[in-house]
């Protein structure tokens, strides 16, 4: 315990999850610890989810700040930018970066994010090549959109989209490159991702679905000239995105011989109050494997925030049992949800609206006459009420014939 008789907290990691534990445990206990936060990034902490609509020329940088640094100096909190830890001495409580910085603590709060995973081929690491994870990589596009005309984006996931999208509005020529037969397979059914398709390629997106993509070549320059593809076949390329995943970022956490889960989904193994197996080490958001599943999306973090600002806070409340997904495509004009098991299968009962014409389809997925599952596209207004009912899983035999038009018809 240091001269002021707190407990020193250091939080490893200054994005969304653990900068929401920290504010957090500033409700419950304010006067408990002296905190020290470590970002390998030379920014305050971002609203990371909201890069989309900056590529898109939709909103600055500075707006998506969610703590500036007058936030950290209020709080007493010490701030290390643009130094990333590279050892936890787990024996003499410290932590050093990669500049020689060292601190020391009586807890420590992992939360190292994730890192995106790369293509296993030749030209990854050609100028022009990017991934898309934080705001040097946002910035790296943006650049490449003035002065270059042709992108490929590797990937139609979430992610994938959105980037393709932003690129296209800084009038690039994209074309998504997608393993799969449909877009967003991990989030729509066929039907939906059909409709989506439709409405990207109206905005000028070109397509390549089920395509393996075998090397990233280079022009005379030795910047990125082409992608090719398995069949043989090619597509010029000045940009490419490759956003094909995320993989919890456990090196540090490995380095200190914390216990981490093997093959996918990997991350730092946590209990339900995110405590490590070091009783002084917690660990929340995408770093952390919780009952054996990595969270990569916002909603779950933040819950975890709030389980383990209680326990930080020596307040022995709260457990974390797990999230429901959902999911939103933020590309403006196309509105899409989907939540829990929308693929049906054995057991399950469908109600389907599909109009074509009007872009509008709906599809509800019912077990033991609770909802399952939804996917939305064209008309999301009962997203948020469908979300309430898989997450509390009450019976829907009475209000069926509500279900597709919301909670006031009938």
């Amino acid at each position: 315990m240091n001269k002021n008789n707190r407990l020193r907290l250091i939080c490893v990691g200054n994005g969304m999850a653990g900068m929401r534990t920290l504010e957090e445990l500033l409700k419950l206990a304010p006067d408990l610890y002296d905190i020290t936060v470590f970002g390998a990034e030379p920014h305050p902490n971002y609203n990371r989810i909201m890069l989309s609509p900056v590529l898109a020329g939709e909103q600055t940088l500075q707006e998506i700040v969610l703590n500036d640094l007058d936030w950290y100096k209020r709080h007493g909190i010490t701030l290390h930018l643009g130094k990333k830890i590279t050892e936890i001495d787990r024996i003499k409580r410290v932590v050093r970066a990669d500049d020689g910085t060292e601190a020391e603590y009586d807890r420590l709060l992992l939360a190292t994010g994730s890192n995106p995973i790369l293509l296993p081929i030749p030209g990854m690491k050609l100028s022009g090549v990017l991934t898309y994870r934080d705001i040097a990589d946002t910035e790296g596009m943006i650049r490449a959109a003035a002065q270059y005309k042709n992108a490929v984006v590797i990937g139609g996931g979430l992610l994938g989209l959105e980037a393709a999208n932003g690129l296209k509005q800084r009038g690039m020529n994209v074309t998504v490159v997608h393993l799969g037969e449909w877009l967003m397979e991990r989030q729509l059914d066929r039907t939906a991702a059909g409709l989506l398709q439709k409405s990207l390629e109206e905005r000028g997106l070109a397509f390549r679905l089920g395509t393996q993509t075998s090397e990233i070549t280079a022009g005379e320059s030795g910047r990125v000239a082409a992608v090719k593809f398995k069949d043989g076949s090619c597509v010029d390329a000045d940009l490419v995105v490759v956003a094909i995943g995320i993989r919890p970022n456990t090196e540090l956490a490995e380095k200190a011989g914390l216990q981490c889960a093997t093959g996918r989904p990997g991350g730092v193994l946590v209990s339900d109050t995110m405590q490590s197996y070091d009783p002084r080490i917690y660990a929340v958001g995408e770093c952390a494997c919780h009952r054996g599943v990595a969270y990569g999306l916002v909603a779950p973090l933040f819950d975890m925030a709030k389980v383990c600002a209680t326990h930080l806070a020596e307040m022995g409340i709260g457990r974390y049992t797990g999230s429901m997904l959902s999911t939103k495509l933020k590309v403006t004009g196309i509105d899409l949800f989907s939540a829990g098991n929308f693929q049906g299968g054995e057991g399950t009962e469908d109600i389907v609206l599909s109009d074509p014409v009007s872009g509008v389809y709906k599809r509800l997925v019912i077990k033991d006459d609770k909802l399952i599952g939804s996917v939305l596209y064209g008309d999301t207004a009962e997203g948020a009420w469908h979300f309430e009912l898989l997450r509390e899983g009450r019976k829907v035999g009475n209000i069926r014939n509500q279900l597709m038009f919301g909670a006031a018809a009938g």
